[in-house]
């Protein structure tokens, strides 16, 4: 059992530019993870890997929830249910999970690999030369579960998701070496519909990095942690639901593989490049999947495949392209606002250093100069609350012991095109424990550093992806 953390319960309002947060003595918090706190509405809410309440194993705390979208006659649609791996609605189920300083820890290696293959054309060249699928990212704990059917029959394996990976893998027997997963291993030779690929086929030249063995396509995945998968690349019927199915699915069978990818079975790529499954289900979805990244662990949100008749509330702002990093989702951001008032930072800072989305990302990377900004306007918001030490990457925190009700300043982030995303509040504090409470951002160590924003910033949003219409959307209370 967790120990209490300060056996109150948390009530937000918004109040123009400020969430007021009141603290009432009549409910236990649980505290082993980093807690979140949520916009206009008085539950108990937190960062996405434990529960606050003491029933949230029962199933009615992981019901999803989410706008309802009209299918168009034109494209499929598919939804998934999304969890948070170390949380009670994971199909995982794992008995330990990470500390806050592993997550951020882990997180800054993710950074610290992404921003390797894009501060200068050498550097990307070096890193397609070496590491395959053009992400070299680490997969921290900060990521998604979705379950997916692979196979006839089918079988359900619950695999991490990341806008920052193209190929999808999931761990197969016979296994050389494979780390522990909760799941049984997949295994090709229960499926009739699976099949190897060949070497002479495109497919396998579409792979950054690939081999040959015995005439069949051996495929190899490295990440920025050096964690690794290696298999063959093999084709089989991939069911979303019972209503969507893919049949001749690319995968990677892998039988070589690991990593921190926290017992699950593997990785659903939703990178830009042709092996990721939003380029192989084109043809049936259009090219666009959105998603909710749920602020408990004890909710869930989803990943949608498919378009139909988008919100009227989701504003959609350019998707750019940067040919040296095709994974990556590029996106103009021009201006931060906090307490309602625009920040005085050039739209160049942005600019020179680039911005990409990124779901895998936990913690949001800002510009030296735009994070200054950022923090020091927090700060002076936030100076009638204690200081407290900086925690891991996060330098801007403040110590709530004894305090009643709480207010902090409402963020918001200006995209190319005029479009203006209202964070919820479980983006803008990180709250490590009541002594310990962090502004959830963190600056780049150099101008050039890639901008990204990061999972936490995410929470709630409806985050819609169009690739075939190059936009990138955004809607409030997606779930």
């Amino acid at each position: 059992m967790a120990k209490s953390w300060f056996g109150k319960r948390l009530k937000l309002t918004e109040r123009g530019s400020t969430f007021m947060i009141e603290l009432h003595a009549d409910t236990a918090i649980f505290l082993t993870m980093a807690y979140i706190l949520a916009i206009n509405i008085s539950i108990l809410v937190d960062f996405g890997a434990t529960c606050f309440f003491s029933d949230c194993n029962n199933s009615h705390q992981c019901a999803s929830s989410y706008q309802s979208m009209s299918t168009s006659p034109s494209w499929s649609r598919a939804s998934l249910k999304v969890a948070h791996r170390h949380g009670p609605c994971s199909p995982l189920h794992l008995k330990q999970n990470p500390d806050h300083k592993q997550i951020l820890h882990r997180d800054q290696s993710r950074v610290n690999a992404i921003h390797a293959r894009t501060t200068t054309k050498s550097l990307r060249a070096n890193a397609a030369n070496s590491i395959p699928d053009h992400t070299g990212d680490s997969l921290g704990t900060g990521n998604y579960i979705v379950t997916i059917g692979i196979g006839t029959p089918r079988r359900d394996r619950s695999v991490i998701f990341d806008t920052g990976s193209d190929v999808t893998w999931i761990q197969c027997e016979p296994c050389r070496s494979c780390y522990q997963q909760r799941e049984p291993l997949f295994d090709p030779s229960q499926s009739s519909t699976y099949a190897n690929i060949s070497c002479s086929s495109s497919y396998c030249s579409e792979l950054d990095l690939s081999g040959c063995t015995s005439s069949t396509c051996v495929y190899e995945v490295q990440y920025g942690d050096n964690s690794y998968t290696t298999g063959f690349l093999a084709q089989d019927t991939l069911t979303l639901t019972s209503s969507q199915v893919m049949p001749n699915f690319r995968f990677g069978c892998g039988e070589n593989n690991d990593g921190l990818f926290g017992e699950a079975a593997g990785l659903l790529g939703l990178g830009r490049k042709k092996v990721s499954i939003v380029s192989q289900a084109f043809q049936k979805f259009g090219g666009v999947f959105s998603y909710c990244l749920p602020s408990t662990s004890s909710s869930t949100g989803y990943l949608t495949f498919g378009g139909g008749s988008t919100s009227s509330n989701v504003k959609f702002t350019p998707m750019l392209t940067d040919p040296t990093t095709p994974t990556f989702y590029y996106l103009d951001l021009v201006a931060i606002y906090i307490g309602g008032q625009r920040l005085s930072i050039s739209p160049t800072v942005f600019s020179n250093a680039g911005t990409i989305i990124d779901s895998g990302t936990v913690i949001s990377r800002l510009p030296p100069a735009a994070y200054s900004a950022l923090r020091l306007a927090f700060w002076r918001l936030m100076s009638s609350y204690k200081s407290a030490p900086a925690f891991s990457i996060l330098d801007t925190c403040y110590d709530f012991t004894g305090y009643g009700q709480v207010s902090i300043p409402t963020v918001a982030l200006q995209f190319g095109g005029g479009v203006t995303t209202n964070l919820d509040s479980s983006g803008i504090l990180y709250v490590a424990s009541e002594s310990q409470a962090c502004l959830a951002f963190a600056g780049n160590s150099d101008a050039s550093d890639l901008g990204i924003i990061g999972n936490v910033q995410q929470r709630k949003l409806n985050v819609v992806y169009d690739v075939a219409k190059k936009a990138i959307g955004f809607g409030p209370n997606g779930c």
